[in-house]
Order: structure tokens, then C-alpha cells, then sequence
């Protein structure tokens, strides 16, 4: 009776669109006062699941964020990124490509991903001839890369949301990531240069030599090393994951307001402003989802969802195919944290019993996150994404499949092919 009206009470708040958050607290309660238990049990969870120490690197990566969005990094990386391939055919969408994976690993999330480069990108290729839905479809969908770099603070809230199921370090998630990131950026180049040419767009100018790249390499290194001084940091036991996210911020601070002076005090406040705003968002959910993971505890639902699972098969692959269709589905009306939140405790178990390593599990989590940032009705990358071209999802939507095509690929090698996610942390922590 508690997991129907825990079930049923969640389900039909979302549909009427009451925010996730919401969702979640008042089906808790709904369901602690069909039990018979103090309502007092929910609001004990909710503080608990936000007294830990690990989440102060949550909100320190996403002022790192922030300050790199406001701070002119974008502009530099854009500068290297065109002088790599902007001159080949499709060149300011391989450009766009390469900037939105460079800008992601410097940012660590998607939103401020497609928010920097799409502003600057977006309305560029507009200029230069490309049709609206292809600047779109290429930005949104490279940006989607930032969920896997060591930044993303999506990273973090994985390794939260397995506690008491599996023993997975920040560490780990973070070299195991770096694999699938390059192959997913090598997709979304092949897809968009693929589009260009069959769209027939343009070659865009010479290659403008070595001197101009090493040139524009070099103005756009400060605020690249920040993913390279948190995982040398890491790994020489310089600072901790937590520490880490403390040494961004004034790695940050320091390019955007000393080496590069672009960072305003106008600037600067948006950032906390900001990054107040969306730490209190994700600290709220995470304790309200501490609430609900609690119950779905007390009710055996990943123990049921793998039985239900099981009987339709007993393939592994056919299990973790269902894994991702969920997640995907899901996705499609969750944002990234709760669903990190509230799915990892429930087909994490089902994953490992099937075989699936945690870690690598982690990463097909990231990437179905990812895809339902594309996907409405939440969509967020893609709505901003619209919103800066000036277009409907709709259009978008009609020409989204070769983009889609390179992010169902890489879920599928990732899935599938465990040393996509496992070798490079087996490798570095001899594992």
C-alpha cells in the first residue's frame, strides 16, 4: 500500500507540474503518514542526507563554473578551436564542436556549456550561411561532453548517490570518464562534419599555421589547466576531491580576474549570485532525494524492479538494455540531479547483479543524463540552445538525428564495452 501511493502520489505530481523537488518531499510524506510514522522522519532524512562533507565540492565546482562563464574564457577557446578546423568544410561547426568540449572540461556543466559558446558560436554560424537547426543541434549536443569532465559537479553527486550500495571514489569517476568524453567528442565531430557535407556548406578561409594555432593555444591554456591541476592535484595526493574543488575556484578567480582581467565586479557577483542559487537547488534536492531513497530502501524497490526485470530475461545485455531505455525515459522529464539522485539506488544494485561495474555504471548514468538534456519535455541544454538561435524545439527536432546517432553510440560502447570506462582508472590506480 506505502509503494503505490509513494509510486502513484510521485507520478501524478509531476504530470500536473509540480517541480521535481516538490514531487519528491510531498510523496514522501504522503507515504510516511500512510505508514503510521512521524512526518518529523522525512525532514530527519532530508537534514542528514545534507550533512556530509564530500558536498562541499558541489557547490565550489559550480562557482568555478560560473566564474569561468562570465570570466571571457569562451572567447579564447573559441579563437583555438577555429584555428584547429575551422578551415575544413563545416569548419565553425567542427569548431563549435571542439570549443563546447573544451569550454565543457573547463565549466563542468552542460547549461553553461551551451549558455558561453552557444552566445558566441550560435549566432556566428548564422552569419556565415549555416541553416539555424545545425548551430543548434551542434552546440547542444557538444556540450553535453561537460557532464563527463572532471569539473561537472554531476560527477560528484554519482558518487553520493552510491553511498551504502558501492564503494566508488571521486577519483574514479573522474579518470573513467575521460575516455568516453573523447570518444563522444570524436562522434560529435563525425556528425557534424558529416551534416556539412551533406548540406554542401562551405570550406571557411586557409589554415592559418602552426604560429596561429600555438598562439591561440597559449592564450586559451590558463583557463584549460584547470581540468589538468585537478586530476595531477588528485592523483599526487596534493589535495583531496573536496580540496580540489576549492583550488578551481581560485584557479578561476585568478585567471579571469588577474591574467586575463575580464572578470567585472558586476560579473563576479552574478557568479555568486548564481552559483548560491543553483547550490541551494541541488542541496535541496539531494536532501529531499535522501528522503525518498529511504523509502524506496524500506519498500525493497530495486530488489523488485530487478525482479520484474528478470522475468522478462535473464540476458545481461537484454537487462542493460532496459536500464538505459528507463533512464532515458526518465531523463526525458527529470534534470540531471534528481535523476542521479533518485535512479542510482535503484538499478545500481540491478546493474551489479547483471555484471555491470559501479564505476562504469556511473557513466552510462552521465550519458543517459545527458541525452534527456536534449530531449523534451525538460530539455534544458536544448531550450537554451533554441532560445540563443532563435528557433523552435520542434525544427530542431526533425534534423536532431545524426547528433543523436554519435550520443546513442558512445552510450551503446560504454554499456557494452566496460574498457571504454575502466581502462584509464585500472591503468592510473593499478586496479
Amino acid at each position: 500500500m506505502e509503494l503505490t501511493v509513494l509510486g502513484v502520489s510521485f507520478g501524478l505530481l509531476l504530470i500536473i507540474g509540480v517541480p521535481v523537488g516538490f514531487a519528491v518531499g510531498l510523496a514522501s510524506v504522503a507515504t510516511i503518514i500512510t505508514a503510521g510514522l512521524p512526518v518529523a522522519v522525512v525532514f530527519q532524512k532530508m537534514v542528514g542526507g545534507m550533512q556530509v562533507f564530500s558536498f562541499l565540492a558541489i557547490p565550489f565546482f559550480i562557482f568555478a563554473g560560473e566564474l569561468m562563464l562570465h570570466g571571457g574564457i569562451a572567447q579564447r577557446i573559441v579563437r583555438f578551436a577555429n584555428s584547429l578546423v575551422g578551415h575544413v568544410r563545416g569548419g565553425l561547426g567542427m569548431s563549435n564542436v571542439m570549443g563546447c568540449t573544451l569550454f565543457g572540461g573547463v565549466a563542468g556543466s552542460p547549461v553553461a556549456d551551451v549558455s558561453a559558446m552557444g552566445s558566441v558560436m550560435i549566432p556566428l554560424m548564422k552569419k556565415e550561411g549555416y541553416d539555424t537547426d545545425y548551430a543548434v543541434n551542434v552546440t547542444t549536443h557538444a556540450s553535453l561532453v561537460g557532464a563527463l569532465m572532471p569539473t561537472s559537479h554531476n560527477l560528484i553527486l554519482y558518487t553520493l548517490a552510491t553511498a551504502g550500495i558501492a564503494s566508488v571514489s571521486v577519483l574514479n569517476m573522474m579518470l573513467a570518464c575521460v575516455v568516453p568524453a573523447l570518444l563522444l567528442t570524436a562522434l560529435n565531430l563525425l556528425a557534424a562534419y558529416g551534416v556539412a557535407i551533406k548540406r554542401g556548406y562551405p570550406t571557411r578561409g586557409v589554415f592559418p599555421g602552426w604560429g596561429e594555432v600555438f598562439n591561440s593555444f597559449i592564450a586559451a591554456l590558463p583557463g584549460l589547466l584547470i581540468v589538468v591541476i585537478i586530476l595531477v592535484g588528485i592523483l599526487s595526493g596534493v589535495f583531496t576531491a573536496t580540496e580540489s574543488a576549492a583550488t578551481a575556484v581560485l584557479w578561476a578567480l585568478l585567471i579571469t580576474a588577474v591574467a586575463y582581467r575580464s572578470l567585472s565586479w558586476k560579473d563576479f557577483i552574478k557568479s555568486c549570485a548564481k552559483a548560491s542559487k543553483t547550490t541551494g537547488v541541488v542541496l535541496f534536492l539531494i536532501g529531499i532525494s535522501n528522503a525518498f531513497g529511504y523509502f524506496l530502501a524500506m519498500y525493497d524497490v530495486p530488489e523488485r524492479t530487478g525482479e520484474l526485470m528478470g522475468t522478462i530475461s535473464q540476458n545481461p545485455w537484454m537487462i542493460f538494455l532496459m536500464i538505459n531505455v528507463a533512464l532515458f525515459v526518465l531523463g526525458t522529464f527529470l534534470d540531471m540531479a534528481p535523476t542521479l539522485l533518485i535512479c542510482t539506488p535503484i538499478f545500481l544494485p540491478i546493474a551489479q547483479q547483471f555484471g555491470m561495474d559501479p564505476t562504469q555504471f556511473g557513466v552510462v548514468m552521465l550519458l543517459n543524463c545527458a541525452l534527456g538534456l536534449n530531449t523534451p519535455p525538460v530539455g534544458t541544454t536544448q531550450a537554451v540552445g533554441c532560445a540563443i538561435g532563435g528557433i523552435s524545439i520542434g525544427q530542431v527536432m526533425r534534423t536532431i538525428m545524426p547528433f543523436y546517432g554519435a550520443l546513442l553510440a558512445c552510450m551503446m560502447l560504454v554499456t557494452y564495452v566496460p574498457a571504454f570506462s575502466l581502462w584509464l582508472p585500472n591503468f592510473v590506480l593499478g586496479h
